[in-house]
């Protein structure tokens, strides 16, 4: 439903862009069929003909009296303007087609070029409740962070959020290495799904054995499970906001 609605969202956007350069094409197209009617004393069909074919206005007047020069000097205003009109339609549908696509991936570019200049970041797996907080708290420090994010949505929040961001499975060998989980001083898998998560830790482990390796889990079983993989800590969201009001009573 949300693809359905992104869409239709676009397909809208694109038809107002389109709006005001079609517009003036068919302007141009009745004032020159008026202009025609008007000057050349021709009727409507002949009128849409001369712009169709511009050289019968020629081959009209050797067989009748009229403002030859005058209808001649007006197809010219005329023409200029429908070819004019017509860059202009078609470069506002290629920018609206391809313009987004290329500024996402010229972003992309330069995350990628930041991403490789960094060393002792912080490498956030997930960006939803959990993973934006640790996020936000670690970017209010001098350490950068690099958000992986597979939801597109999640993704661009991050983005705005001001983070170097990678849209991409946080499980996958290349997401990791693009991120430079090499030269990164900590892997946070903060996604809502344990099993997510361990198999995080095991791959960054193997990618990066010096990595600290941070855990969201479940449950303490699942932290027994985290830290036998080679977890250095394991976050329990449920038990750590239990403790904190307990603290606070």
């Amino acid at each position: 439903m949300e693809r359905s609605d992104s869409s239709t969202g676009t397909d809208r956007s694109l038809l107002r862009q389109l709006s005001k350069p079609v517009l003036a094409f068919v302007a141009l197209v009745v004032a020159g069929v008026v202009g025609f009617v008007t000057f050349g004393g021709v009727g409507v069909v002949n009128a849409l003909f001369w712009l169709l074919d511009p050289t019968s206005i020629e081959l009209h007047f050797q067989n009748h009296d009229g403002p030859a020069r005058l209808v001649k000097g007006y197809a010219i205003v005329v023409l200029t303007g429908l070819v004019v009109a017509g860059l202009w339609t078609g470069e506002t549908a290629l920018s609206a087609a391809f313009g987004g696509q290329i500024q996402t991936e010229l972003t992309r570019m330069q995350i990628a070029q930041r991403i490789e200049d960094l060393h002792d970041h912080v490498v956030v797996c997930g960006y939803g409740t959990f993973g934006q907080t640790v996020a936000e708290q670690i970017g209010d420090t001098d350490t950068r962070v690099v958000v992986i994010e597979q939801q597109s949505e999640q993704y661009e929040r991050a983005l705005d959020d001001g983070h170097l961001a990678l849209e991409a499975d946080a499980s996958r060998e290349d997401a990791l290495t693009d991120a430079g989980v090499k030269r990164a001083d900590t892997v946070i898998g903060a996604i809502d799904d344990t099993n997510a998560n361990i198999q995080i830790a095991v791959l960054a482990s193997q990618l990066a054995p010096t990595v600290r390796l941070i855990v969201r889990a479940g449950d303490q079983q699942d932290e027994t499970v985290a830290r036998r993989v080679g977890a250095d800590e394991v976050i329990i969201p449920e038990v750590v906001s239990g403790k904190q009001v307990c603290e606070r009573l």
